[in-house]
């Protein structure tokens, strides 16, 4: 094991990160070795944090990324060697499958889970943009003919899919809306309830339940502290930043500024 290597798997050791870390690693070494470069699955923005410290920890590599369409939030990390020349491709392709929407209503969570009963890995899927009586699914090039031949059903929908040009989708914006709170302490479920207009026993519950993100891993207590720069997710509710630490007010409380993504 190269001493890089070591570091940085010993970093993520036991984190949620560890298990991507660890593809990402080899995918960097192979790289390395070959002077070429290699292509990692889609990665949440998590995972795309780590290839990128990945990256900076080797000399005479970089790090792109391509999630198929400006503003996609999971993408692939290509790990590319100074030394080459070409011009490699991301492998990213959109399927669009279509169903009634008069009559049926398919979410994000329908899709996705649609896809994983089909037997498809989480990592060869990219953004599910879910639209009306329709949903774009970015996927790995190689995935194309599985789905166009195997993906016939969604829910209790029947769909038909094609494959759509990557130019056709339209680049994500995303409305943000800035919230002024002050809140107890700095502590992950008061912070969270404050963001998204819930109580603090029901962000310690959606804690429990494994739907609230801290920099898109699971918080492992509510005592959890955040801090400028920090993104808080909920399931279903999307995210939130803290944007800015204010610092205490005369009665103790802590102000915060916070940008709530819709």
């Amino acid at each position: 094991m190269t001493a890089v290597r070591e570091k940085i798997l010993r970093y993520y050791k036991g984190t949620e990160g560890e298990e991507t870390a660890v593809r990402l690693v080899d995918l960097a070494e192979q790289a390395m070795k070959t002077q070429k470069f290699r292509l990692s699955g889609f990665l949440d923005p998590y995972g795309v944090g780590i290839a990128e410290t990945i990256a900076a920890n080797y000399s005479n590599l970089s790090v792109r990324f391509d999630g198929g369409y400006a503003g996609a939030e999971r993408q692939r990390a290509m790990l590319l060697h100074d030394a080459f020349g070409g011009t490699p491709a991301f492998d990213i392709v959109a399927i669009e499958a279509r169903w009634n929407g008069d009559f049926v209503h398919l979410s994000h969570r329908d899709v996705l889970g649609s896809l994983m009963g089909l037997g498809v890995e989480r990592d060869l899927l990219g953004d599910l943009l879910v639209a009306g009586g329709s949903v774009k699914i970015l996927a790995d090039k190689k995935m194309a003919d599985f789905f166009l031949t195997n993906c016939n059903k969604i829910g209790s929908a029947s769909v038909q899919c094609a494959l759509v040009e990557l130019d056709s989708i339209i680049p994500r914006e995303e409305r943000c809306k800035e919230i002024s709170a002050t809140v107890a302490s700095l502590r992950v479920d008061s912070v969270a309830a404050a963001g998204f207009g819930t109580s603090r026993s029901r962000a310690a519950a959606d804690i429990e339940a494994d739907k609230l993100k801290l920099n898109w891993q699971s918080v492992k207590n509510v005592s959890q502290l955040v801090k400028a720069g920090d993104v808080i997710s909920l399931r279903g509710r999307g995210r939130l930043e803290v944007a800015e630490v204010r610092g205490q007010t005369k009665k103790g409380r802590v102000g915060v500024l916070l940008k709530r993504y819709l």
